[in-house]
This record gives C-alpha cells, sequence and structure tokens, in this order.
C-alpha cells in the first residue's frame, strides 16, 4: 500500500464552507488511488481551512497528473470553494501543487492538474489532452458572446449578474457592501433633498454647500473652494477624472475662428498666438462627438447637451488655462466665443458647458467602454479559449476578478431604459448608445497603448502632467513583468504562432469581442513575443491603472456638482451678455438630481473594502519559482513607483495619488 498525504484550502470568504461529503481520488500515469471521503475527527471544510488526510493506493500512481474532487450532498446543498490541494507523495517525494479556486455545486465532479503552466505543445499524454479539451468544451458552453447591443464591443450572455456562473460572481461580502453602500448614499442624499426642496433648482450657488454632509473628501472640498479658477480647470483636464481628452492644437480648427487679438490679453508678455502654436504651447478640448447626439428627457423636462471646442495655453507663470470657448461646432452669431476677459458670469457657464460635456464623456467613452467593455472582451476569450493550466490564463486570471458582474450591474443598473442614467444624466436613453457607437468607430489598438497614446496626442511637454508621468511608469512595469513571463514559456516567435489555444484566443478577441471594427489595428493572429507582450499588457494596463485613473476620483471631481455637471436643464447660452446667476442655477441639475449625481459617484469612486492591488496575487496560480521570481520583481518595481509617486506628492496642496499602485486595484471590480 502506498499512502499519500493530502492538503485541502477551503476558501476564506463567506460561505466558503461546506458540510456536504467531499472525496478526492489521485490519478496518476500509473493509474488511479481509491476513492476517499476526507473525513477527519470534528468539522471539515470550515471557511478558511487547510485540513490534511491520508489517501491510499494499491500501488505508486507514478507521476500524478490530475486530483479529482467529488461533492455529494448531505441532507442540504452546501456550495464548497476550494482554494487548492496539495498532495506529498510517498517516500517524501516533492509536495505537488494543484491550483483550483473554483465554486463547486450540487452533487459535481471537478478534476484539477497541477500547477506547472503548460501550452498545449507541452502535454502528449492522451488523458492531459482529454482534459483541456473537455475544460474548454464545458466553458465555451458556460460563457457565450451576445451582442447587447450593435456598434460596441460583445459581451458575455447574462440579461444580469445572476445569470453568471457562481465563479463570476462576487463574494458575499462584496455583493453586500456593493448593495448597502449604494442605498446608504442613496438613502443619505434623500434625507437631504426632504430637507432641502425636492426637485427645485437651487437659488444661487452656495446652495449645492447643503448636500456636503458626510460624504466628502479633501479633493471634493478643496474644488468647492476652487472650482471658478481657470488655472483648476486647466488641472482637470490633465489630472481629473478624464485626463486622456487634451490634445496639442498646431493649428486651429477651421470650425473655431480664434483670431490672435482675442486671447492676446490671456498671453504672457511678448508673445502670441502665433508664436504659442509654433512652440507647442497650445492645446484643444474638442467634443465634436457629442455633437446631434439625442438628449434625455427628465419627469417630463428636456434636457440639452454642447458639442464644445476648448482652447487652452500652457502659461509660463500660470500653468494651463482655458483662453477660449465654442459651445457649438458650427460657428456663428448665434455660437460666440467666450473668452476670460467676458463678463465673469458668461466665461464660468462656458467653462461649466464644457465640463458637463466632460461628464458624459468620462462616464460613457474613457470610463464604461474604454476600460469596462474593452477588458469583458478579454475576460469572455481568455475564459472561452484558454485552459486553467495554460500560463497565459494563470497571467490573465487575476485582473478578470469581479468584472463580469460588474459589468452585468452596469448594463442593468446604469446605462438601462431604467437605469440611474435615464434618471439624471443628459445623455440617459438613446443618446448614451448613440454617443458609445460613434467613439467605438474611432477606437483603436495604439490608443489602449499609453506610449502611443500620449505621442499621438503630442502632449509629452505638459507641465504637471501626473497621469502620464505615473501611467508610463505603471505600464513600463507591466510591459517588463509580461515579457519576462512570455519569456519564460514561449522560447520563440515559432512557439507563439504554434499555440494553437493562443491563436483561438486572440481570435476570439478580435473577430468576436471587437468586431465591426475595420481600423482597430489588431491583428487576428499573433506572430511574435513581443506582440503577445504588448496585448497582454494592454489588457493588464487597462483593468488595472487605466480604470483607476477615470473612475478613483468621480467622487472628488462631480461630488461638487457645478464643477462637472450629469445633466443641464437649459440650452446654451448665445449671448454672452444675457446670462445672469438665474439662467446659472435654472440650467444647473436640480436638487434632486445634484443629489443622485452625489451619491452614484460617491457609491462608485469609493476605494473597495475587498481591493486587491495592483501586483498582489492572493491566488497562486502560477507555482514555478522562476514565475514566483518575476512576480516578486514586479512588486519591487511597484513599490519604487510608490516611493516615487508619495515623494513627488509631499507638500502639494492638491495630490494627484490616483495611480498609486497600492491604490490601483489588480481588476475592474467597481
Amino acid at each position: 500500500m502506498e499512502v499519500y498525504t493530502v492538503t485541502v484550502a477551503t476558501g476564506t470568504s463567506e460561505y466558503s464552507g461546506t458540510n456536504n461529503y467531499i472525496y478526492v481520488t489521485l490519478v496518476g500515469e500509473k493509474g488511479e488511488s481509491e476513492r476517499t471521503l476526507l473525513d477527519n475527527p470534528g468539522l471539515d471544510f470550515c471557511r478558511g481551512a487547510v485540513d490534511q488526510y491520508k489517501v491510499t493506493s494499491p500501488s505508486h500512481l507514478g507521476s500524478l497528473l490530475l486530483v479529482r474532487l467529488q461533492k455529494q450532498r448531505y441532507w442540504l446543498e452546501d456550495n464548497w470553494f476550494c482554494r487548492y490541494v496539495t498532495v506529498e507523495p510517498p517516500g517524501g517525494d516533492k509536495v505537488l501543487t494543484f491550483p483550483c479556486y473554483r465554486w463547486l455545486i450540487g452533487d459535481v465532479k471537478v478534476e484539477i492538474r497541477e500547477g506547472t503552466a503548460k501550452t498545449l505543445r507541452d502535454d502528449s499524454l492522451p488523458l492531459l489532452l482529454a482534459h483541456r479539451k473537455t475544460e474548454l468544451q464545458e466553458r465555451q458552453t458556460t460563457y457565450r458572446w451576445v451582442t447587447w447591443a450593435p456598434g460596441i464591443p460583445r459581451c458575455i450572455d447574462a440579461k444580469t449578474e445572476a445569470d453568471l456562473p457562481q465563479d463570476a460572481r462576487f463574494d458575499n461580502e462584496k455583493r453586500s457592501d456593493f448593495e448597502h453602500s449604494l442605498h446608504y448614499a442613496l438613502l443619505e442624499l434623500s434625507l437631504k433633498k426632504m430637507a432641502i426642496r425636492f426637485g427645485k433648482s437651487w437659488s444661487d450657488l452656495d446652495d449645492f454647500k447643503r448636500i456636503f454632509w458626510k460624504l466628502r473628501s479633501p479633493i471634493a472640498e478643496y474644488c468647492m473652494e476652487h472650482w471658478k479658477e481657470d488655472s483648476f480647470f486647466g488641472y482637470q483636464c490633465m489630472n481629473g477624472s478624464n485626463p486622456r481628452m487634451i490634445k496639442r492644437c498646431k493649428k486651429l480648427p477651421e470650425n473655431f475662428p480664434v483670431v490672435a487679438d482675442m486671447v492676446q490679453s490671456s498671453m504672457a508678455p511678448r508673445t502670441n498666438l502665433d508664436k504659442e502654436l509654433k512652440a507647442g504651447n497650445i492645446y484643444l478640448l474638442d467634443y465634436a462627438m457629442l455633437d446631434g447626439v439625442p438628449t434625455n428627457t427628465i419627469r417630463g423636462q428636456p434636457q440639452y447637451i454642447a458639442a464644445p471646442l476648448c482652447l487652452l495655453y500652457q502659461h509660463p507663470d500660470n500653468g494651463l488655462i482655458p483662453i477660449a470657448i465654442q459651445l457649438e461646432q458650427t460657428p456663428g452669431l448665434d455660437t460666440p466665443i467666450f473668452l476670460p476677459r467676458d463678463p465673469p458670469l458668461a466665461w464660468l457657464l462656458a467653462k461649466m458647458w464644457v465640463r458637463h460635456a466632460e461628464f458624459q464623456v468620462f462616464q460613457l467613452l474613457s470610463h464604461l467602454l474604454r476600460t469596462h467593455l474593452v477588458v469583458e472582451v478579454f475576460c469572455v476569450a481568455t475564459l472561452r479559449q484558454l485552459p486553467a493550466v495554460h500560463p497565459i490564463y494563470k497571467l490573465m486570471a487575476p485582473h478578470l476578478r469581479y468584472t463580469l458582474e460588474i459589468n452585468c450591474r452596469g448594463r442593468t443598473q446604469l446605462i438601462s431604459p431604467n437605469g440611474i442614467f435615464k434618471r439624471v444624466v443628459s445623455t440617459g436613453g438613446d443618446g448614451l448608445l448613440i454617443l458609445s457607437q460613434r467613439e467605438y468607430k474611432e477606437l483603436t489598438y495604439r490608443s489602449l497603448q499609453p506610449r502611443n497614446d500620449f505621442t499621438d496626442r503630442g502632449v509629452s511637454e505638459l507641465r504637471n502632467y501626473f497621469y502620464r508621468e505615473h501611467s508610463l511608469m505603471i505600464w513600463e512595469a507591466i510591459l517588463s513583468f509580461v515579457s519576462g513571463m512570455v519569456s519564460l514559456f514561449y522560447q520563440s516567435d515559432q512557439d507563439v504562432q504554434e499555440d494553437l489555444e493562443l491563436q483561438a484566443w486572440i481570435r476570439d478577441i478580435s473577430q468576436e469581442g471587437f468586431t465591426e471594427l475595420p481600423n482597430f489595428g489588431l491583428s487576428s493572429t499573433l506572430s511574435t513575443r513581443e506582440e503577445l507582450s504588448t496585448l497582454l499588457s494592454v489588457s493588464i494596463f487597462t483593468s488595472t491603472a487605466q480604470h483607476a485613473a477615470t473612475n478613483n476620483g468621480q467622487f472628488d471631481w462631480c461630488a461638487w456638482v457645478p464643477n462637472t455637471p450629469c445633466t443641464m436643464r437649459r440650452p446654451p447660452p448665445t449671448d454672452k451678455d444675457a446670462v445672469t446667476m438665474e439662467m446659472i442655477m435654472a440650467t444647473l441639475p436640480d436638487v434632486s438630481q445634484s443629489c443622485v449625481q452625489m451619491a452614484i459617484t460617491w457609491h462608485l469612486g469609493r476605494a473597495q473594502p475587498d481591493a486587491i492591488p495592483l501586483g498582489k496575487y492572493t491566488e497562486e496560480h502560477f507555482t514555478e519559482g522562476r514565475a514566483q521570481e518575476l512576480i516578486d520583481r514586479f512588486r519591487g518595481e511597484l513599490k519604487e513607483i510608490e516611493g516615487h509617486i508619495m515623494s513627488q506628492n509631499e507638500g502639494l496642496e492638491l495630490q494627484y495619488l490616483y495611480l498609486l499602485p497600492s491604490r490601483v486595484e489588480n481588476s475592474i471590480t467597481i
């Protein structure tokens, strides 16, 4: 008789344990062990438990290939989450680890492989090849593509989060916290609404302070004090929630007839607009994608959208400042160009219209489309085409956590026909889909790579562009880490080309996920290790740093509603001299809309209590020493970046900490 020592680790989150029967069978090259009921004195498989058992076999099994786990109901069905199994063969051979990280639901049998990462060509045994094939067939039945709406990336086939398999769902604690925080925010603000006046306009800007009760942050309060300042407006173009919009302006657009005299008073001494254009100090925000987007109707009242053009100047003393704003794409007598020298309320309202356009673009395009929906394509393709033993699956798995559920919730609760956007946002309803379709047509793979994005937008010389600086540091760290992993498992470009599972994965991404995109620029085959490393880095960077940059500051920049209004209730002004405070207050969101804006941005932008920061892998999918060394080196680089960002922010009145690695989550979970 040969005796194997088997250790089984149960999940640590709520309800991970089980009182059902658990059986194990060890499968080796030379046969199988006895099917063994795992039953020690006392309670087995409690939450967080690591239990040890003896499993016997009539003879030595040779190399261990699989561990077969079976769960059988005992009185009541009780789901079980297994983290991993380790097996110590007789004779003190090396302990083998079998990562699992799966829910076992119902009377079910699951076979898990030893943790050494293997591509398809590394397997030759018929049993292991069959195991790979069966796993993918099951996953492709479970995870299916669907078109939620035409003209945007395809997504997981699930009408609500309840349709997702348990392995893609929130843990119980996450679900409770998510639902509690939303209810808490909405309840607090509904109390404020009653305390003010339901559904009415405010009477002056200071009225907005009345919804600043418990929900507040240092940046939100700074914003409340400084939001009228031109330099603060410019700062937000670089380091606010939509830091990817600003571009260098080499030549003024033909539909934006700014002449030098208009902006001369904003220039530094002894220079002019032409000189500054040539010197590369003029920048542009162009919201052409909003032109003609249909607007929402809220409680019977039409809402309004503008499609502004905003010219900015990098002043040697005052930093980046706005110098001219046109609120529509077509110039004319009813489309004046607003200037800093205009009546103060006219200039203030023009800036509010730009910030209102900013709310639509950052929420729907920079945040939802370019992070959530882009990453979902990688999630679905990875689950459909790469078995758990594949090195690229192991690399991607930590960056897929919770993304399918949060996206399902977004589709049902935020952007659905009766969701929160329909209730309070000017692009709610048909507008948000039309806007997303326009951006999706323009989306390029190149623009998802930070170094190319900054080069193409011509923003390498912008001072105090912390988002650019920190993004590039994290991008380089991710690319270095991923390239190391790819080199570890692919010795040559030919290995990449011959990995049939990997080629099926890239086809699923490009042909199934990113459909209808002739100019996207991503091939449906992978030819080199460098191409693979770049693609994986894009996916990981987008699900970590890029999401953090657009998501984590939304309460900071939107809580003070006049700074970034979610909707506008009057059309854009056509006469600079006619702007009054009454007009501004009638244009801005009303009490009810403001309260919902504040609640939802707090709920979505706050730090998540169960967040796993970038580079921390709580599930150990890789068991190889060399892979673990690369992970440790990656963590070391992130620690250095953290130190650099902290020292850079010392003494700054307005700190930029959204891309601190410790505050960047490993996946899109909110």
